[in-house]
């Protein structure tokens, strides 16, 4: 894209590995997405427990921390509903239950798009390669297709009454070759504000803003855009 988003969808489900995941990701386009009344809907996979940039925090709450935290970010940029699953923070693995999770969320939301993170190894980037991640956009990929859509899938969520969907389309954070660029540039203090509520993760003393700008500036340089976020895009329709 060269110019800001204008969505023709009406839900979106962002899933994500860990509190802050959707933050650095994605926070200027769901920003974006939400100012134009596209309902968000969180999914963090594990409970964040595994680490804490502040060497003060309390470990012992680490993880009521980081949902409350999450909490703070969201109603930052609009997105009203958040499941957390719980799973172990380092230790995600897709796993028929994490599937059935997802397959859950996904027939109850039904999503028009559905936001998640890389599930290849990046060779680009080090930092793009946490085993949680793989995993989550790996369990997440795997949720829209086969299983949401196929009716014999999981059939003790259609006697629930989640009758099987299919979600129209899926946008990949982390990839290395992304093909789908939303100028975030007017929601740039947002996505700020937002990544500032998750105080346990930042060392005292060390701006985080420079070094995401730097990687904005850097995806949307190619396409006339000042800062951009970057996607793969897939049809599932």
């Amino acid at each position: 894209m060269n110019s800001q988003e204008l969505p023709d969808f009406a839900r979106a489900l962002v899933v994500v590995a860990h509190p802050d995941d959707a933050e650095f990701g994605m926070a200027g386009t769901v920003a974006l997405w939400s100012d134009r009344g596209v309902e968000v809907t969180y999914v963090i996979c594990t409970d964040g427990a595994a680490g804490a940039g502040d060497p003060e925090v309390d470990l012992a709450r680490l993880p009521e921390i980081r949902q409350e935290e999450q909490r703070e970010a969201a109603a930052v940029l609009g997105v009203r509903e958040i499941h957390f699953l719980g799973h172990s923070d380092g230790g995600l693995r897709v796993t028929d239950d994490l599937r059935r999770e997802l397959v859950r969320l996904i027939r109850l939301h039904r999503p028009d798009r559905v936001v998640c993170q890389n599930a290849v190894r990046n060779y680009q980037s080090i930092f793009g390669n946490h085993p949680d991640h793989l995993a989550a956009g790996q369990a997440t990929i795997e949720a829209i297709y086969p299983y949401a859509r196929n009716p014999y899938a999981y059939p003790e969520l259609v006697e629930q009454g989640l009758q099987p969907y299919s979600v129209r389309e899926l946008l990949v954070t982390g990839t290395e070759s992304p093909d789908y660029f939303v100028d975030v540039t007017s929601t740039l203090e947002r996505k700020f504000a937002a990544l500032a509520c998750h105080r346990s993760q930042h060392p005292p003393g060390v701006d985080f803003r420079p070094r995401v700008m730097e990687r904005l500036a850097a995806a949307g340089a190619s396409r006339g855009m000042a800062y951009a976020e970057s996607f793969r895009r897939l049809s599932a329709a």
